[in-house]
Order: C-alpha cells, then structure tokens, then sequence
C-alpha cells in the first residue's frame, strides 16, 4: 500500500497539455506531511504511519499550545513535532525507512499518474426532491397543485407504511466523498502544488486526502 497524503484545495485553473487541448484542472497544496507516529506489529499488531498536517500557528508558543487540546500536544511532544490540525493513518505492509519527524512532500507524486481524491462536500441544505434527486416535477402552468412535490410515498394496506431508503427531502451534501482515477496533469515541487484533471469535492481551503488510485495500473512515465 502507499501513502495517503493530506493537502487543501485552492480552486481551480485551466492549461494546455502537449496536444493544444484545454484541460480543466483542480489545484491542491500539500506542504510536507509529518510523521507523528509508527505503529508496528510488534507493539500495535499492525504496521501503520500516522501523518500530521496543517501546523498550528500563533504568535507564542503558549498561543499555539492553548489551540491544541492537551492529549493531542503529549502526542506530539513525545514525538518530537510541532502541533499539527489535522491527523492521518496508513496501514503499510512495512515502516522500514520512515522515522518520527520525517516530512513528506508533494514528490511523492512524482511517478503516479492517476490519485484518488477524498473530501467532505460542500453542504447545501435542506433540499427538495428536484434538487437533491433530479425529479421532473409537474406541470408548470397555473392549477395543477403539483409542481415542485416528491408525489405519493405511501403503499396500500399492504404492507401498510412506507419502505424506507425512498427518494425524500432531507440533507443534500456535506458528505464524504471519493473521485477515483483522476489524472495527475502537473506537481510543482518548487510551491508544493499538485494539479489533477477535473473537479475535487469541497470547497476553496478544504481538506483533501490523495492517495494513488486503486482500480488504475500506474505505468512508469517516459521521461
């Protein structure tokens, strides 16, 4: 298995790839990932790296210490590390060649050409049917009484109540999300960025989780 890093999504822009076609790209920012933590089978029963993301920043040590909660700032101290928002772990078949306060950057993505993105969706409310579903609705013209409804839910006396996993209004977004075989078009060592052809759920600054896609066979790029 390979690492899932932990970046944040600045928006999106578009470029040109060798054959003049515009590609539409999502842009995402991974400053280095610390390691805050190895588990191991000995200790843990598994082997796993646990990465830290997003430093917490503030004027004095005491500003950021009084961000941290205090079992999380033990965690850190005993590892040596600043405080970190945001915590990852990756099961691996081994940790050999990781220590604690390692940093690992975007060039992890040097030889990938296809990431899988997970993030939490932007939130949109209490919805209807039309716009959480995709329902037609009714007539439009003035008498019907039916425009904008989700129509009958109900059954007849048998079974008498209505089954549940129905089409409804409810929650529409702020859920978790994966986009799988995206297209790494770009990785910019020099700002830490990361380009990916197409969109990436959330919103601008949203944390982004990245790792190489699982259902495409990576080939080596011909340099």
């Amino acid at each position: 298995m390979a690492l899932t890093m932990m970046g944040k999504k600045h928006g999106m822009m578009q470029l040109f790839n060798d054959k003049g076609a515009l590609v539409v790209c999502t842009v995402i920012a991974i400053d280095p990932n610390v390691i805050t933590q190895l588990k191991t089978v000995d200790i843990d029963g598994y082997s796993a790296v646990q990465l830290g993301f997003d430093k917490v920043r503030g004027k004095t040590s005491y500003t950021i210490e009084s961000r941290t909660k205090k079992p999380r700032l033990g965690h850190f101290k005993k590892a040596g590390v600043e405080p970190r928002r945001y915590l990852l772990e990756t099961r691996l078949d081994s940790v050999d060649g990781y220590t604690l306060g390692q940093e690992i950057g975007v060039d992890v993505f040097n030889d990938i050409q296809f990431v899988d993105a997970t993030a939490i969706s932007k939130g949109k409310g209490y919805q209807g049917v039309i716009k959480r579903h995709g329902f037609a609705g009714g007539p439009a013209a003035h008498g019907s009484s039916f425009h904008r409804h989700a129509g009958s839910t109900g059954m007849r006396s048998t079974p008498g109540r209505g089954l549940p996993g129905g089409k409804k209004a409810g929650q529409m977004g702020n859920e978790r999300v994966t986009v799988q075989n995206l297209a790494v078009v770009k990785v910019d060592l020099e700002n830490n960025l990361i380009l990916v052809k197409g969109q990436v759920p959330g919103p601008r600054n949203g944390l982004v989780y990245l790792s190489p896609a699982v259902k495409k066979v990576q080939k080596k790029k011909v340099k």
